[in-house]
This record gives C-alpha cells, structure tokens and sequence, in this order.
C-alpha cells in the first residue's frame, strides 16, 4: 500500500500551530519587551519562543527537513522537504495590541508548497490546506467567489510602499475607482476572507514568501489564484502578491501592469 505522507505532514504543523499559539496567547496577556532587528523589524521573546517550539516539533518527527524560518533563518534548507515559518506573521499588530497577527507554516517540496496551516490565536482561526485536497477553515470546506466584473469586486490591500514609488501607482488609483470596494484588512486576514469568498482579490507590494507561503495554497485550494504582481508563480525570492478568485487575476493583472525584478 501506497503511504500518504501529506496527512502526517499536515497533523505535524496543526500540531506545531497549536504549539505556537499556546506560547502566542501567554505573551500577548503578558506583555513583551520590543527590540529592532537589522532590517528594522520589530521582534520579540514571543516570536523567537514560538518558532523554537515550531522547529522542536517538526524537527522530531521528520529530522531528514529543512527550515526556513523568520527568526533563525536556514537550516539544512536544500533538503527535499522545506519548512517555511513565520511564528508571529504581523508583529507590529502583536506589539500594538490588536489581533491580526497569525503563525504561518508551510511545507515546500522541491520547489513546490504542498501542505499549509494559516492559525490566527486571537481569532480562533485556523486554515489548512493540502495540495490537491481543498481549503478548510476551522474544519468547514471554504472555496472562493464567482465574482467576475471588477466592478463587482471588493479588493484588499496590505503593504503597499514599493507600488506607491512605482510607475503602476497611477494605474493602482484607477483600479480603486473602479472596484466596488475598497479595504485594507491586511496581514493573514484578507486571504482567510478571499478563501472564504467574503472578498474578491488582495494586491500588496512589500511581502516575503515567509508571510504568504502557506496562505497562497489556502487560496489555491479553495479555488483562487496567487501569483506575484508580475504575474510569476509563488517562488522563494517573491516580494509581492496577487490572489484572487478564479476569474478576476487576468483583468487585475493588466489592469495594474506591474513590473518588477524578481529574485528566483
């Protein structure tokens, strides 16, 4: 008999989510000193506990992977089989006391996601997803909309700097006036809505893979789409994203003409 080895990939990061959102829900009652890292970035004991307790886990059961993580960088990451984890995707929310902060894990196998859990603590929500199996949230199926008319579409952003100092800004502010609604619920949340087909499509221009890894097979597998802006495949090096229903990405993809260098 053929052995499965998603089902035991997927119950390791439900289980290494859980374990992170025990350590999460203890610091956020608590409270955490901040530091700055180099690149600017807020991080605390939270983050780099909740990620230690993530790799400890994953490392147990399948000691031959690799890591990449957002708080302890690469580990054995030529390996066949990558985690990729963010612990505390939305620090500045963490830090600032509100809840749209998320842990992200997800499995990369040769170059491709297969397996990825999407837990937002302070929500109670947790998205998983396995490649070819469908998007689930909290244990219910979820598949995106059939909203097809941008002018019909409600669109999230999230960051949106690299956009703003581009040549697309312009075109970025047509778009605006043109979809029905425009929101900005960032971070993990407006994928969860687009999976769920609550809202239509998500533009941000300031990401890393880290942050969108697993929620771009959630999208994937709930029927949606997720690219770069450039309309390139979800690869390690992307700083920006696309995700839509089904129907929309080829009308917002040249509707925002994006062009950027991307890092394979």
């Amino acid at each position: 008999m053929k052995i499965n080895p998603e089902k035991a990939w997927l119950q390791a990061a439900l289980d290494a989510a859980q374990a992170a959102a025990a350590v999460i829900r203890r610091h956020y009652a608590a409270g955490v000193a901040v530091e700055t890292k180099a690149d600017a970035t807020p991080v605390t004991l939270a983050d780099r506990e909740s990620e230690q307790v993530i790799r400890e886990l994953l490392g147990l059961r399948f000691p031959e992977h690799g890591f990449f993580g957002e708080e302890f960088g690469r580990d054995n990451d030529d390996a066949e089989c990558l985690w990729l984890i963010d612990p505390i995707d939305g620090t500045k929310s963490f830090v600032r006391g509100y809840p749209f902060f998320s842990t992200q894990i997800a499995l990369m196998v040769d170059g491709e996601i297969r397996v990825a859990v999407s837990s937002a603590p302070l929500f109670d929500e947790i998205a998983w997803a396995v490649r070819g199996e469908g998007a689930w949230l909290n244990g219910e199926r979820i598949g995106c909309s059939s909203i097809s008319r941008i002018a019909d579409a409600a669109l999230s952003t999230g960051n949106l700097a690299s956009l703003a100092a581009s040549p697309a800004w312009n075109r970025f502010g047509s778009l605006v006036r043109e979809v029905n609604r425009i929101r900005g619920y960032g971070d993990f949340y407006h994928y969860h809505l687009l999976a769920r087909g609550s809202i239509d499509a998500v533009i941000e221009s300031d990401l890393n893979i880290l942050d969108v890894a697993a929620l771009s097979l959630i999208v994937e597998e709930a029927g949606g789409r997720f690219t770069t802006l450039s309309g390139n495949p979800v690869h390690l090096g992307m700083r920006d994203a696309l995700a839509t229903n089904a129907y929309l990405h080829g009308p917002l993809l040249q509707a925002i003409a994006w062009q950027r260098n991307e890092e394979n």
